[in-house]
């Protein structure tokens, strides 16, 4: 090892034991506070301020102006412009939810997920222990991260029914290029919502990360799921139908995240182009979809 790696392993070591020790929830339980705050000369300078050092283009977003939202949380959870993300036509084409970059795709290899080089987790541990974690033990994911300059809302890459949702508590680690590489089982320690959804083509999961300064999650059909940070984790089957199409809102974050798509095998064959560090935006093509019943 050269003494270059010698230090960043050191760095790399620090950065873990710092993260360990630091009181993550109760932080992003006060940036959720903070974010409702609506005097107007705290919350625009925050969003200016917010806006100049992420370098963040509201040319897309449906106000344009920062004294347009009332709080930090409003601007950060921004709704676009109509037709700002138009969608693959092709119905047979599984689209991005989000904007952001892709940190890892592939198979899952006996029900292990990578999460970085020399790091992975499994199906079952991110799914909170659901029995629905079969369908795609042997099947595939692709793991999209969230910039703080990043549109927050997520969508629907195809559609589909709610089959089964659930909160899975846990820490709120950041989830930087860094932590992903060195914090073992990351996502599978994070706090975290996920949904599986029957689509026309065969079973489908979103799993909304939380992360380090992400005061909320949401879902369209439950609202508001944290804060508060329960330590119960919950498994719901939703009591009325819920179905929602393609490219239509399913959640949001406050603060930057990670989501991760899971499908069974043989549902999705990914874009060629498609690879860890690509940009990609809510309604471009992931890949192709071909029914598996």
């Amino acid at each position: 090892m050269t003494k270059l790696e010698r230090v960043r392993a050191l760095l790399d070591r620090c950065y873990v034991v710092l993260h360990s020790l630091l009181p993550t929830n109760f932080l992003s339980w006060l940036m959720f506070h903070v974010a409702q705050i609506r005097a107007s000369g705290f919350k625009n300078a925050f969003i200016g301020t917010f806006v100049k050092l992420y370098k963040v283009d509201l040319s897309d977003a449906e106000f344009e102006i920062v004294k347009s939202y009332p709080d930090f949380a409003s601007f950060f959870t921004r709704a676009l412009k109509p037709n700002a993300r138009p969608l693959d036509p092709d119905p047979a084409v599984l689209v991005s939810p989000v904007d952001g970059r892709v940190s890892q795709m592939g198979p899952v290899r006996a029900g292990t997920i990578i999460q970085a080089k020399g790091r992975g987790y499994t199906v079952t541990d991110l799914l909170g222990g659901s029995k629905a974690a079969a369908f795609f033990n042997k099947g595939s994911f692709c793991t999209l991260y969230l910039a703080p300059h990043n549109y927050h809302r997520i969508h629907m890459p195809a559609s589909g029914k709610l089959r089964e949702w659930g909160y899975v508590p846990g820490r709120l680690f950041s989830v930087s290029e860094r932590a992903v590489r060195t914090i073992p089982r990351l996502f599978a320690r994070n706090e975290r919502v996920y949904a599986i959804f029957e689509t026309d083509f065969g079973p489908l999961a979103l799993v909304m990360v939380g992360a380090l300064f992400v005061g909320s999650i949401e879902t369209v059909w439950n609202g508001r799921v944290t804060p508060p940070h329960s330590h119960e984790a919950g498994a719901y089957s939703p009591m009325n139908p819920v179905v929602l199409m393609r490219g239509r809102e399913m959640g949001r974050f406050n603060m930057g995240s990670t989501v991760i798509l899971l499908a069974p095998p043989g549902l999705v064959a990914w874009r060629p182009q498609l690879a860890p560090g690509r940009e990609v935006r809510m309604g471009l093509a992931l890949g192709n979809l071909a029914k598996i019943r």
